[in-house]
Protein backbone atom coordinates (compact mmCIF):
# COMPACT_ATOMS: atom_id res chain seq x y z
CA UNK A 1 0.00 0.00 0.00
CA UNK A 2 2.91 2.32 0.65
CA UNK A 3 4.72 1.28 -1.70
CA UNK A 4 1.84 2.58 -4.55
CA UNK A 5 1.28 5.65 -2.68
CA UNK A 6 5.34 6.42 -3.24
CA UNK A 7 5.11 5.46 -6.72
CA UNK A 8 1.79 7.24 -8.00
CA UNK A 9 3.54 10.65 -6.00
CA UNK A 10 6.67 10.29 -7.48
CA UNK A 11 4.64 10.12 -10.74
CA UNK A 12 2.35 12.40 -10.31
CA UNK A 13 5.62 14.91 -9.92
CA UNK A 14 7.19 13.50 -13.06
CA UNK A 15 4.28 14.02 -15.45
CA UNK A 16 3.85 17.86 -13.74
CA UNK A 17 7.37 18.41 -14.47
CA UNK A 18 7.66 16.50 -17.54
CA UNK A 19 6.82 19.42 -19.90
CA UNK A 20 9.62 21.51 -18.31
CA UNK A 21 12.44 18.73 -19.33
CA UNK A 22 13.88 20.15 -22.99
CA UNK A 23 13.16 23.70 -22.38
CA UNK A 24 16.71 25.96 -22.30
CA UNK A 25 15.68 28.38 -19.25
CA UNK A 26 14.51 25.28 -16.74
CA UNK A 27 16.93 22.51 -17.76
CA UNK A 28 19.73 25.57 -17.23
CA UNK A 29 18.41 26.60 -13.82
CA UNK A 30 17.82 22.97 -12.52
CA UNK A 31 21.52 22.02 -14.45
CA UNK A 32 23.07 24.86 -12.54
CA UNK A 33 21.54 24.18 -9.06
CA UNK A 34 22.46 20.53 -9.16
CA UNK A 35 25.99 21.90 -9.76
CA UNK A 36 25.99 24.46 -7.01
CA UNK A 37 24.32 21.81 -4.57
CA UNK A 38 27.40 19.06 -5.74
CA UNK A 39 29.55 18.45 -2.70
CA UNK A 40 27.88 21.40 -0.72
CA UNK A 41 29.60 23.81 -2.92
CA UNK A 42 27.29 26.13 -2.65
CA UNK A 43 26.94 26.24 1.34
CA UNK A 44 30.72 26.05 1.28
CA UNK A 45 31.11 29.18 -0.63
CA UNK A 46 28.14 31.05 1.77
CA UNK A 47 30.36 29.68 4.45
CA UNK A 48 33.76 31.65 2.90
CA UNK A 49 31.41 34.81 2.05
CA UNK A 50 29.57 34.67 5.55
CA UNK A 51 33.20 34.23 7.58
CA UNK A 52 34.68 37.13 6.69
CA UNK A 53 33.11 39.37 9.28
CA UNK A 54 33.91 38.49 12.87
CA UNK A 55 31.29 37.62 15.57
CA UNK A 56 28.43 36.12 15.28
CA UNK A 57 27.75 35.28 11.72
CA UNK A 58 31.45 33.96 11.46
CA UNK A 59 30.31 31.53 14.23
CA UNK A 60 27.21 30.68 12.35
CA UNK A 61 28.78 30.33 8.96
CA UNK A 62 31.28 28.04 10.51
CA UNK A 63 29.15 25.99 12.26
CA UNK A 64 26.65 25.69 9.31
CA UNK A 65 29.48 24.10 6.75
CA UNK A 66 31.23 22.24 9.65
CA UNK A 67 28.71 20.14 10.90
CA UNK A 68 26.70 19.73 7.48
CA UNK A 69 29.89 18.52 6.06
CA UNK A 70 30.66 15.89 8.61
CA UNK A 71 26.73 15.04 9.29
CA UNK A 72 25.43 14.56 6.27
CA UNK A 73 27.52 12.53 4.58
CA UNK A 74 27.62 9.96 6.92
CA UNK A 75 23.50 10.13 6.90
CA UNK A 76 23.07 10.19 3.38
CA UNK A 77 25.48 7.24 3.56
CA UNK A 78 23.84 4.64 5.70
CA UNK A 79 20.14 5.65 4.24
CA UNK A 80 21.38 4.93 0.93
CA UNK A 81 23.11 1.40 1.84
CA UNK A 82 19.77 0.46 3.83
CA UNK A 83 17.26 2.00 1.63
CA UNK A 84 19.49 0.95 -2.04
CA UNK A 85 16.40 2.89 -3.69
CA UNK A 86 16.87 2.77 -7.52
CA UNK A 87 17.11 6.05 -9.65
CA UNK A 88 15.04 7.04 -11.60
CA UNK A 89 15.39 6.48 -15.92
CA UNK A 90 17.10 9.72 -17.01
CA UNK A 91 15.89 11.62 -19.86
CA UNK A 92 17.77 11.44 -23.48
CA UNK A 93 20.69 13.47 -22.50
CA UNK A 94 20.07 16.96 -24.52
CA UNK A 95 21.67 20.03 -23.07
CA UNK A 96 21.74 18.52 -19.15
CA UNK A 97 25.35 18.13 -17.61
CA UNK A 98 25.10 16.92 -14.49
CA UNK A 99 27.28 14.77 -12.36
CA UNK A 100 25.50 11.55 -12.16
CA UNK A 101 26.10 9.85 -8.97
CA UNK A 102 26.73 5.86 -9.19
CA UNK A 103 25.13 5.87 -4.83
CA UNK A 104 21.34 4.94 -4.72
CA UNK A 105 18.59 7.36 -4.99
CA UNK A 106 17.05 7.50 -1.60
CA UNK A 107 17.48 9.87 -0.08
CA UNK A 108 18.76 12.95 -2.29
CA UNK A 109 22.05 13.76 -0.47
CA UNK A 110 21.79 17.63 -1.94
CA UNK A 111 18.59 18.27 -0.76
CA UNK A 112 19.56 16.75 2.64
CA UNK A 113 22.64 18.83 2.20
CA UNK A 114 21.18 22.08 1.28
CA UNK A 115 18.25 21.40 3.98
CA UNK A 116 20.59 20.62 7.27
CA UNK A 117 22.50 23.89 5.65
CA UNK A 118 19.93 26.50 5.13
CA UNK A 119 18.43 25.70 9.05
CA UNK A 120 21.79 26.09 10.69
CA UNK A 121 22.43 29.93 8.21
CA UNK A 122 19.07 31.05 8.83
CA UNK A 123 19.72 30.86 12.62
CA UNK A 124 18.39 34.98 13.11
CA UNK A 125 19.39 36.10 9.95
CA UNK A 126 17.51 38.26 8.05
CA UNK A 127 18.53 36.71 4.71
CA UNK A 128 16.58 32.97 6.01
CA UNK A 129 14.17 33.25 3.12
CA UNK A 130 17.20 33.24 0.59
CA UNK A 131 18.87 30.02 2.27
CA UNK A 132 15.42 28.02 2.31
CA UNK A 133 14.53 29.25 -1.57
CA UNK A 134 18.32 28.17 -2.53
CA UNK A 135 17.78 24.79 -0.90
CA UNK A 136 14.16 24.63 -2.88
CA UNK A 137 15.79 25.06 -5.62
CA UNK A 138 18.40 22.22 -5.45
CA UNK A 139 16.03 20.10 -4.14
CA UNK A 140 13.65 20.80 -7.43
CA UNK A 141 16.21 20.63 -9.68
CA UNK A 142 17.01 16.80 -8.42
CA UNK A 143 13.79 15.97 -9.40
CA UNK A 144 13.76 17.80 -12.86
CA UNK A 145 17.06 16.55 -14.22
CA UNK A 146 15.90 13.34 -12.97
CA UNK A 147 18.31 11.91 -10.56
CA UNK A 148 15.83 11.36 -7.58
CA UNK A 149 12.51 10.68 -7.18
CA UNK A 150 10.41 13.21 -5.33
CA UNK A 151 10.15 11.15 -2.70
CA UNK A 152 13.53 11.35 -2.12
CA UNK A 153 13.61 15.04 -2.30
CA UNK A 154 10.63 15.21 0.36
CA UNK A 155 12.67 12.75 2.68
CA UNK A 156 16.02 14.60 1.93
CA UNK A 157 13.96 18.10 2.91
CA UNK A 158 12.41 16.28 6.07
CA UNK A 159 15.73 14.84 7.55
CA UNK A 160 17.62 17.83 6.43
CA UNK A 161 15.84 20.08 8.01
CA UNK A 162 15.57 18.11 11.73
CA UNK A 163 19.45 17.46 11.13
CA UNK A 164 20.23 21.62 10.84
CA UNK A 165 18.00 21.77 13.97
CA UNK A 166 19.72 19.16 16.05
CA UNK A 167 22.96 21.13 14.93
CA UNK A 168 21.26 24.21 16.77
CA UNK A 169 20.45 22.58 19.61
CA UNK A 170 23.68 20.77 20.14
CA UNK A 171 26.09 23.39 19.36
CA UNK A 172 23.92 27.06 20.32
CA UNK A 173 25.56 29.96 19.04
CA UNK A 174 25.55 33.14 21.58
CA UNK A 175 23.59 35.93 20.59
CA UNK A 176 25.36 39.17 19.09
CA UNK A 177 24.98 42.08 21.87
CA UNK A 178 26.75 45.68 20.82
CA UNK A 179 29.39 44.05 19.22
CA UNK A 180 30.29 40.96 21.00
CA UNK A 181 29.44 37.44 21.60
CA UNK A 182 26.83 36.86 24.99
CA UNK A 183 27.06 33.86 26.10
CA UNK A 184 24.09 31.82 26.82
CA UNK A 185 25.60 30.09 29.56
CA UNK A 186 25.70 31.99 33.15
CA UNK A 187 28.26 31.16 35.57
CA UNK A 188 27.14 31.11 39.46
CA UNK A 189 30.05 31.30 41.70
Amino acid sequence: MLERSVDAFDNAVDRWMSPLRGRRLPDAVASSASALGDHGLIWFLLGLVRAHRRGRRRSVAVRAVVFTGLVVPGVNAALKTMVGRVRPEPPDRHVLRVRVPRTASFPSGHTLAAWCAATLFADQDPWWPVYFGAAAVISVSRVHVRLHHATDVVAGALLGTALGTLGKRLFPVPHEVEGRLESSCVWKG
